[in-house]
Parts: C-alpha cells; structure tokens; sequence
C-alpha cells in the first residue's frame, strides 16, 4: 500500500507525536508498505511562535499538492492539525477524497495554557478541522469520548508502543544516582509550561528530583528550583539507565492525550505518578502506578508498586500492534467523502 503521511512535527523536533510517526513509519516499511512523509523539512518555514523548535511551512499549498500528486497513496493520513495538514486536507476534499487524521495533542488545553484564554475559544477550529474525515485516529477512550462530546463521531483507535529493545530494567542507573537521596523522582519531556514541570518540581515528597529534557522554561526552573537535578535531553540506552535507576516516575501534564514516557519507564519496571487526567486514566492500572488530585499522595502510592508488575504491564504495548491498528485505521482515498462508522472501542 502506498500511504501518504502529513504532518507539520517531525525531526530533528523530539517529542511524543514525532516518536510515535517515526516508529510506525518504521514498522510500516518493514512490512512492505511505501510510506511518504510530508513533512516541514521540504518546505521554506518559520519557527512556531513560543514553540520555536517546531518550524511552520510558508504558503506550503501548492507545494503540498504536487508531492501528494507524486505519491498517488492509496490511503492519506494527516497527523497535525498545522499548515502542511490544512493544505493536505484541502488537497483531499477539492479531490474528493477520503482521509483520516490524528488527534495528538489536547490543543485547546495547550492554546489555553499558552495564550491565558479560554479553552473553549479553540474547539471550533478543531471541530472545523477533522470534521471532514473518515476517521479520527485517537490513543485512548477518554479522548474518544471527549470528542465525540464535540460531535466529531468517527473516532478510530490507535495505541502507542515502546521500544522493548531498548527499554528494559536491565540498565545500569546513571553515576549520580548512586548518590542521590532516595526516593528518586524523575520527570522526562520537554521543560515547557504545557507540560506543568512546576507542579514535579515544587511538590513536597522527600528525595530527589531529577528532569531529563530541554525546552523553553529549562532556565527558569533551574533558577527557582536549584536543589533538581537537570540531566539535559538523554535518549537510547542513557534514557533508559534514567528511567531504570529511578524509584518513580513523575507525569505532571495535564494536556497529553497519551504519554510515551509513561510506557517507557513502565517497560523499565518503574512505577508512575500522575494526576487522574486523559492518558494516565487509560494509560495505567492499579498494578503499575497511582494518580491522585495532589501529586505528593500519587508519588507515595506509586512508590508501593511491584516493580515486575510494572514490568509486565509496560511490556504489553509494542510498536508493532500500534503499526497494525494504524493500518486497519486507514481509509482508501477513493472513498471520497462518504461517512465512515468509526470502528468500536474493545
């Protein structure tokens, strides 16, 4: 099958939708599939305003509808809601053509966060933007319900996985760690307001804290929180000696719709902490962490998990099984703009 993927996130940019496109379009090509990227990359663009490493294509139109012509896919997916996935979509409906899209992020949670407006401002563009699809890809149930609260009925589920080649507990902890003061608490992903890193920071349980990542408040919360460990962006084998040597792992966000880290650390028989928001809700079970309304209560239950359990639960997501369900996700083009059943959640 010849697929068709647009998306205005990918690298050098790292985080959790980049990862996620990056693994199945691996997986993908594995099992035979042609798989074209769209990506920022083969476009003139500008950094995104407060999100910098995320570069926006410039009058991108044109350009979009040529590549799309080139590819000819079979199916035609559209990952973000930026400007290259506005012109992919308008390249599909003048053609008449079906496609799905993805909902990665919480954007009217983050644009609230970002810009200090209400939430509900942002919903109509959203509600704009994937209307028109046959199918909505979404990572967990509570997302699932959360749009169809917004009337966008044709969700398709599509899980995460993690690299169990790489993430396993059988890691040596980092240096540092072997002198910190237990329990350690560690945070991985972007430093950035979205992301609620303040929340790690300031709570009140003992130990250490320690923050593996880069973003645009890493200085500020180095100046007001000098007692953290701040370990810079780690990945591969480093990241996985970080989340192996941690006591629990801390998931403060508020806005993820899903939560790689989480699957990670969990692979790495880390228990994890979290607030009972979207993600964690469907993301954990009473075995492999805990979530409470106060971080501090979450930290302490999580710390009383059985680390295999954590292991096997971790190790139940792959890579694979999330390419599969992608793949049964998929609409071919020539279905046009027919209404498409969403499949059902199991």
């Amino acid at each position: 099958m010849r697929i068709a993927m647009v998306t205005d996130a990918w690298a050098p940019q790292v985080n959790g939708v980049v990862r996620t496109l990056a693994a199945v379009t691996a997986q993908l090509r594995v099992a035979g599939h042609e798989v074209g990227i769209v990506s920022p990359d083969l476009f003139r663009s500008v950094p995104c305003p407060t999100y910098p490493e995320i570069r926006l294509a410039l009058a991108p139109q044109r350009r979009v509808d040529c590549l799309l012509n080139e590819i000819r896919p079979d199916a035609l997916h559209i990952s973000t809601e930026g400007p290259l996935g506005w012109a992919a979509r308008h390249w599909a409906l003048r053609g008449g053509r079906a496609f799905t899209t993805a909902y990665h992020t919480q954007f009217p949670e983050y644009l609230a966060r970002r810009t200090g407006m209400d939430a509900r401002l942002f919903w109509p563009m959203i509600r704009r933007f994937h209307r028109p699809a046959a199918g909505i890809m979404v990572a967990t149930d509570t997302i699932r319900q959360q749009l169809q609260e917004q009337g966008l009925a044709r969700v398709r589920p599509w899980s995460r996985g993690v690299d169990l080649a790489c993430f396993s507990p059988d890691v040596a902890p980092p240096d540092l760690f072997f002198d910190l003061p237990r329990p350690i608490q560690l945070y991985v992903g972007r430093v950035a307001p979205e992301k609620n890193v303040e929340a790690f920071l300031a709570n009140g349980h003992p130990g250490s804290k320690v923050v593996v990542g880069d973003g645009p408040a890493l200085a500020r919360l180095q100046a007001q929180f000098p007692a953290a460990h701040f370990l810079g962006r780690q990945s591969g084998a480093a990241l996985a000696a970080c989340y192996a040597g941690a006591d629990v792992l801390v998931f403060p966000s508020r806005t993820d719709t899903f939560g790689l880290v989480m699957i990670e650390a969990l692979a790495c028989g880390t228990p994890v902490a979290a607030y009972p928001v979207a993600g964690p809700l469907d993301v954990l079970n009473e075995a492999s962490g805990a979530m409470a309304d106060q971080l501090e209560d979450a930290i302490a239950a999580a710390l009383t998990r059985d680390r295999d359990a954590c292991l096997g639960h971790g190790r139940s997501f792959s890579w694979a099984a999330s390419a599969d369900q992608f793949l049964r996700a998929l609409e071919p083009v020539g279905t046009g703009r027919a209404a498409v059943t969403g499949a059902a959640f199991a």
